[in-house]
């Protein structure tokens, strides 16, 4: 899923990123982004599995069964969360075909080295018409470009990522064989703000800082 380094870095520092959410800005922008995660979940088959599942922070919020991630620290806090984990990288997931009716891939798919692999993999576990919940910071939003200043600055974590756009990230899909059904938006405040609550809203919103994909596995295997 994601090349050693990124993996060290989230070994390093998973205490510290999960003590984060926890913190005054961390709790906001962190209910902030599960409301826009949730404002596409009605309907969602379970099992639910998410790919980089990290410390279990959305996991745990969101009511979802499985997790795996290739960090083994951050998966033993999962685990503390309740999470049932395995230790494995996006890119082979450990899993029989068509076993999970939905999956999440929440601020993961910028710290993977394949997307498309990555992608296609989540595509094999779904089940016939499950789908497929991608979350992401917005390249062209004032957060993404603040985030990847701070990686090209050298930060521990943001150095590994590659942001993307929603259009990138919605041909991504659409070359892995899945339609794209909906997509929430929020986060439009300036990231030079002190953070305060604000809603979610459906559909693609310019400016938003963080959004959601919605998308359904189809029965062509071939993409489009």
């Amino acid at each position: 899923m994601s090349n050693d380094k990124t993996v060290e870095a989230f070994t390093q520092y998973a205490a510290d990123y999960d003590q984060w959410f926890d913190s005054p800005e961390g709790r906001i922008l962190f209910q902030i982004e599960v409301g826009a995660v949730r404002l596409l979940m009605k309907g969602l088959e379970h099992p639910f599995l998410e790919v980089g599942v990290g410390t279990g922070r959305f996991a745990y919020e969101l009511g979802i069964d499985f997790g795996i991630d290739p960090s083994a620290r951050a998966l033993e806090i999962a685990k503390k969360r309740g999470i049932k984990v395995k230790n494995a990288k996006g890119e082979k997931l450990p899993f029989e075909d068509g076993c999970f009716g939905s999956v999440f891939l929440l601020f993961t798919l910028c710290f993977v080295d394949d997307p498309l692999m990555v992608l296609s993999e989540v595509r094999r576990v779904l089940k016939k018409g499950g789908s497929l919940i991608v979350g992401f910071i917005n390249k062209d939003s004032a957060w993404g470009k603040l985030y990847a200043k701070k990686g090209k600055e050298g930060h521990p974590i943001y150095r590994h990522a590659r942001f993307y756009s929603f259009n990138e990230v919605k041909k991504m899909i659409r070359n892995s064989s899945m339609e794209v059904e909906a997509c929430s938006s929020t986060l439009f405040q300036s990231p030079s703000d002190r953070p305060y609550m604000e809603p979610a809203l459906k559909g693609l919103i310019p400016g938003a800082g963080f959004v959601c994909i919605r998308s359904r596995k189809t029965d062509n295997p071939g993409g489009k």
